[in-house]
């Protein structure tokens, strides 16, 4: 991380583009609700990962947001550091991090997809079928990818009650209701 970064800083959206003529900037969120986004004063930028164009150098790594808010499918916002559009367009592409730890408390039963990638998952019987390695969202769930048990394949899990015994951030565990034969 560069300096002056927190060490908990998570990736949570990207700038898609300039927005208006006073320094508004568009932004793609990652996560639906935005709430990292939208509660977050200080954003931590880096360029985009891209070979198809040259990216500019950002004239800025830490942005103190002054105003942001949901609008359309995405969210704007402004700070003191973007004067007009033209400052605004060199953020265009950009990937924003918020630190992990000025995320808005999540209720009983519910995680955010960082702090479960990473635990080991167990069955009931105690038989390690790996680490989540990311999540999918298919909508009306979300489904674990865990690698790295027993099986070399990918092993895919939705996250409902009825699969999911229990969630342990503390311990780093999962305990499901699933067989290495399903």
């Amino acid at each position: 991380m560069p300096a002056g970064w927190p060490e908990d800083a998570l990736e949570v959206g990207r700038i898609v583009e300039a927005w208006g003529l006073k320094g508004w900037i568009r932004v793609q969120p990652y996560a639906e609700p935005a709430d990292a986004l939208l509660g977050a004063k200080r954003w931590y930028l880096k360029p985009a990962d891209t070979l198809a164009r040259q990216v500019v150098a950002l004239p800025a790594t830490v942005l103190d947001i002054g105003e942001v808010r949901e609008h359309g499918d995405g969210l704007v916002a402004t700070s003191a550091a973007i004067a007009d559009r033209t400052a605004a367009e060199s953020f265009r592409g950009a990937r924003i991090f918020v630190a992990r730890s000025s995320f808005p408390a999540t209720g009983e039963d519910e995680f955010y997809w960082a702090d479960l990638i990473g635990l080991e998952v167990v069955n009931r019987d105690q038989a390690v079928l790996g680490r989540v390695t990311g999540l999918i969202d298919t909508g009306p769930q979300s489904v674990l990818r865990i690698l790295g048990g027993e099986s070399a394949e990918e092993i895919l899990i939705p996250f409902v009650s009825a699969y999911v015994d229990s969630v342990d951030i503390a311990t780093r565990r999962i305990v499901v209701d699933w067989g290495h034969d399903y």
